[in-house]
């Protein structure tokens, strides 16, 4: 398994009273939450000196935005 993914599952063991729970609502908005994070944190969207390439940081946060909204992800 993806290091990544391995992490991101286990923030989501929670221990109760009868043993331990897998939150699978919280690893599906920790994934979705982390391709968010990859999209708005593109160096190349950071770095804006032209026209075009404000354009394309524009084009990468709504693509963030758009994500999120799709799978009703807040954060």
């Amino acid at each position: 398994m993806n290091p990544l993914i391995r992490e991101l599952a286990e923030q989501c063991w929670d221990q109760r009273l009868y043993g331990k729970h897998f939150d699978q609502e919280m690893f599906a908005q920790l994934i979705v939450l982390e391709c968010a994070r990859v999209i708005a944190d593109d160096d190349l969207a950071k770095d804006c000196d032209t026209f075009l390439m404000d354009s394309y940081a524009k084009g990468m946060r709504y693509s963030t935005h758009l994500i999120k909204e799709h799978f009703g992800v807040e954060q």
